[in-house]
């Protein structure tokens, strides 16, 4: 059985992903291109399909300048 925090974060990290691009007004592929992604993981992460693995979740965060914390919905 998940923790409530996990739940969380699995439903807030798609969310915010998706809020952080549009913010900046990027297409997926523009946000792949400058963090080294393809463009179908981020809208697999976009979808709540596939969850980062660490090193991406730190080039994300590094990219939106926000912490990897706030992507998890951890703050």
């Amino acid at each position: 059985m998940r923790k409530s925090s996990e739940m969380a974060a699995n439903e807030l990290f798609p969310k915010r992903l998706r809020a952080l691009r549009e913010r900046r007004q990027i297409k997926r592929r523009v946000l792949a291109e400058l963090c080294g992604l393809s463009q179908h993981m981020i809208r697999r992460y976009e979808e709540g399909e596939m969850e980062p693995k660490a090193s991406s979740l730190e080039v994300l965060a590094d990219y939106f300048e926000v912490t990897v914390d706030y992507l998890l919905g951890r703050e």
